[in-house]
């Protein structure tokens, strides 16, 4: 017999921020198994009782050593095997930029990866993570692990994905070395979700910019992402973006998967 695991990610650009938008009631609404934030903004001594633990689901919360800023923070129905905050490069791991949860069918990674588009210096930051991250999940899938790697990966990955790829060919998000690194990170073995079951569907968005007001008139971009690795992607059973969701600059986005 087989069941199938719900699994939601949102950027929700400050935990604290999103927690007064109504972020514990779209957790007990849409009671997923697992639920992974990034850019948490926060410590677990800084958010209310009922947000530690949501709807009593076991929580890995990963904060950054500066406060206010980054961190990811995932939370599952059944209890974790086996709980990382590190992938082993401490520029990185200092940053709270990773929540790392094993299950008995596969290992999940809750990532938030750096914005480069504000100076050089975080455009070779974001290289450096990007090629690291690379690296690592290259080892683990060698060893036969079944991966999901979710989050706000700060690339839109194609054409599609972005509502005037023109006017942004040259901006950190799309540039063709960003997009060329997700091209490779799929031929490790990854397969993007939302791609694989909606591969044609335009004007879907994850992620606008709040200060020109760009959600209104939709001019977004798809760079929140739910990546899986081919043993898994036949087990797909939805992929979903919850462009109408307020709270944060990002929406939720979510798969089914179905599970032994």
């Amino acid at each position: 017999m087989s069941s199938e695991i719900n699994i939601i990610s949102w950027n929700v650009n400050g935990v604290r921020a999103c927690y007064k938008k109504g972020l514990l009631n779209f957790i007990e609404n849409k009671k997923p198994d697992i639920v992974c934030l990034q850019e948490i903004k926060a410590n677990v001594d800084q958010v209310s009782e009922d947000m530690v633990n949501p709807c009593g689901m076991h929580s890995c919360w990963s904060s950054a050593v500066r406060k206010g800023y980054s961190g990811t923070a995932t939370f599952s129905k059944s209890e974790p095997l086996e709980v990382s905050k590190r992938i082993g490069v401490e520029e990185f791991d200092s940053e709270g930029r990773f929540s790392i949860t094993t299950y008995p069918e596969f290992k999940l990674y809750n990532v938030y990866f750096p914005n480069g588009s504000h100076k050089k210096e975080r455009l070779v930051y974001k290289k450096k993570f990007n090629d690291a991250l690379f690296s690592h999940l290259k080892n683990e899938i060698s060893k036969g692990q079944e991966i999901i790697v979710l989050g706000d990966y700060n690339i839109a990955p194609e054409e599609i994905d972005i509502y005037d790829p023109m006017k942004f060919s040259n901006v950190s998000g799309f540039l063709p070395e960003e997009r060329q690194w997700f091209r490779d990170f799929k031929a490790l073995g990854f397969v993007d979700s939302f791609r694989k079951l909606h591969p044609d569907v335009k004007d879907i968005y994850s992620w606008w910019n709040m200060i020109n007001r760009d959600r209104l008139s939709n001019k977004g971009w798809r760079i929140d992402l739910i990546c899986v690795t081919t043993g898994l992607a036949d087990r797909l059973t939805s992929a979903t973006i919850m462009d109408t969701q307020e709270g944060s600059d990002h929406c939720p986005v979510a798969i089914g998967l179905k599970c032994s």
